[in-house]
């Protein structure tokens, strides 16, 4: 073990602010919430400044609602050389609600650079248990269905470049 903390959970009311048009909260304030949570988890496994090359599989499982505690909980699952992978799961209660249903989950991928932006070696994260050894298998098995995904698209793309506009 590092010493560092390999997760952290963000806790904040919902505001007025979040709403969409359909008078919940924007997907776009829970995606910048997902990447803060995701960013400060990173930086402090790291113990330095990460960027972010990998957000997959966001899913809107259910509404947020404006005035309910939102959590955005991040936990280092996986790392690489120089890459760590953070699951995130977005939840939400009312106030006076005993717990909270989860809204929203996806996983990021960080690597950690130094001042001149190069990647660098990040602590290696080694999980301790049954249900930190899955989520650090979740992981792998997303991080090979990236690579396939990654393929696809480089092919797709050389195949099928757009239309150039003329002035």
């Amino acid at each position: 073990m590092t010493g560092r903390a390999r997760d952290l959970t963000f806790r904040f009311l919902a505001e007025p602010t979040d709403v969409n048009f359909g008078g919940k909260v924007h997907g776009g304030a829970v995606m910048k919430w997902i990447d803060q949570a995701g960013y400060a988890c990173a930086s402090g496994w790291a113990g330095r400044y990460c960027v972010t090359v990998y957000v997959g599989g966001i899913q809107f499982e259910r509404p947020i609602q404006v005035g309910q505690v939102v959590e955005v909980h991040a936990q280092v699952v996986h790392t690489g050389s120089t890459s760590i992978h953070i699951a995130i799961d977005v939840a939400a209660r009312d106030t006076t609600a005993p717990s909270a249903e989860r809204t929203t989950h996806c996983l990021m991928v960080f690597v950690a650079v130094d001042d001149a932006r190069q990647p660098v070696a990040v602590p290696a994260y080694v999980p301790d248990n049954d249900e930190e050894r899955a989520l650090s298998a979740y992981a792998q098995r997303m991080m090979t269905m990236r690579q396939q995904i990654e393929a696809e698209r480089r092919d797709f793309l050389a195949r099928h470049r757009p239309p150039v506009a003329h002035a």
